[in-house]
């Protein structure tokens, strides 16, 4: 009796044991916001350091050439991070970019010189927009740490390359979306292509003249 008394002893004392591990693992799981963020913002690093390489090869203006090669810097450091908080958080990750930003990759693919320029701007200005509002979405609406911390890291980064964007677009008289009283980027120019999205939580733009690529505004919601 006294030995089953021990064995049950033993395994009670497994249970608890195993229960703070499963308690971790459990606290782990990532929000569906930060779900689709860490998805969200990859397909904008595989977007953007495609058309970085695009912009590189095709761009006329040397100011093009020259943010083509840091979006691409930029872009593969800030994936870097999103790859490792995905596998740590046990996210799958998407392997091509949206159906949307393909169409844009697509369409830069058949235009070159001043043409290309402006078609590259456009995109680049619309989809930075949305960059930055689903980041500030992380910020303020994620749940796990890590992923709240990539997107505070990575805020700088957008913005500094809208900005860079900006003083890009008017020197070559393409339209700039609006932003807000505080200057934070805000879709919606006068002349601009618009920069909607899809139903789906992966980034991804509708323009009427240039599709935008992008992320979401509220990818929480799954509203892209």
């Amino acid at each position: 009796m006294l030995g089953i008394k021990r064995l049950g002893l033993l395994a009670a004392l497994v249970v608890v044991g195993l229960a703070p591990a499963a308690a971790a693992q459990a606290a782990a799981q990532p929000s569906t916001q930060d779900t689709q963020y860490l998805q969200a913002v990859h397909q904008v690093n595989l977007f953007e350091i495609t058309a970085g390489n695009l912009a590189q090869q095709k761009g006329q203006n040397q100011q093009v050439k020259d943010l083509g090669k840091m979006f691409v810097t930029d872009h593969t450091q800030l994936d870097q991070t999103v790859q490792s908080t995905a596998q740590q958080l046990n996210v799958q990750l998407p392997a091509d970019p949206t159906a949307d930003q393909q169409k844009v990759l697509d369409k830069l693919n058949g235009l070159n010189g001043a043409q290309f320029d402006k078609a590259w701007v456009t995109a680049q200005l619309a989809g930075h927009v949305q960059a930055i509002q689903a980041t500030q979405t992380e910020i303020s609406q994620g749940s796990e740490q890590s992923v709240v911390q990539l997107a505070q890291d990575a805020l700088p980064v957008l913005q500094a390359h809208y900005d860079a964007l900006v003083a890009l677009a008017q020197t070559l008289g393409v339209p700039v979306p609006q932003t807000s009283a505080s200057g934070t980027p805000s879709p919606g120019g006068t002349t601009s292509p618009g920069t909607g999205g899809t139903e789906s939580p992966a980034p991804g733009g509708n323009g009427t003249e240039e599709p935008a690529p992008g992320t979401t505004e509220t990818p929480a919601p799954a509203q892209s």
